[in-house]
């Protein structure tokens, strides 16, 4: 389970970051989740889903249809499809909203083993002066980036759902001699988006 605490340079004074050396902490997940901005580009690669997460459709890539097993990563790590989804690419940081912050806080999972004492080989959490360094402040931007395309695309999903355009995916996998169906995902109704009239569609 991860351990993400904010970014501090008292926290992590004498320590690096190494960058994954591969996905496999993304091993055992079925669904990745995406923002709209991402949708074609990982269209092309994987089946794009909703799961529903206290009261809300979130956006994800389906890798399996099986929980707890990601079939696009390898033994060693490979991602072995075109796409490759942003929170996996910024891993181990990410954007917590924590109490007392007024906007989100950048956060690194201190249990991720990327972590470290600060070497040669390691990446700098700093510069000398206290600011982000120029690999860090990468990874923030592409953060900020999901952030704020995430709060769109959340509105998006509400209009889609209220419109009654998400339903069950009825999805269903052979397993053996059986047939086993997928639970907890839905997808896009087409037949209610087509029955939606001009005004609605366009608000959707």
């Amino acid at each position: 389970m991860a351990n993400m605490v904010p970014v501090d340079r008292e926290r992590l004074a004498g320590k690096g970051w190494r960058r994954a050396a591969g996905y496999g902490f993304a091993k055992n997940d079925a669904v990745i989740s995406l923002v709209a901005s991402e949708f074609p580009k990982a269209a092309l690669t994987l089946p794009i889903g909703f799961v529903e997460q206290s009261g809300f459709f979130v956006p994800v890539m389906l890798t399996s249809p099986f929980p707890g097993r990601n079939v696009v990563v390898g033994p060693n790590g490979e991602w072995f499809t075109g796409y490759i989804p942003a929170v996996l690419r910024a891993y181990p940081f990410s954007l917590r909203s924590l109490a007392g912050a007024e906007k989100p806080t950048l956060c690194v999972d201190e249990d991720s083993g990327l972590v470290v004492p600060e070497d040669d080989k390691t990446e700098k959490f700093f510069n000398e002066d206290g600011s982000l360094s120029p690999p860090l402040s990468d990874v923030l931007k592409l953060l900020r980036q999901l952030d704020e395309n995430r709060i769109a695309t959340n509105r998006d999903i509400v209009a889609l759902s209220d419109a009654g355009a998400i339903k069950r995916w009825p999805l269903v996998v052979p397993v053996g001699d059986r047939q086993v169906p997928v639970n907890g995902l839905y997808t896009t109704d087409d037949t209610a988006l087509n029955a939606l009239d001009d005004a609605s569609f366009i608000s959707v």
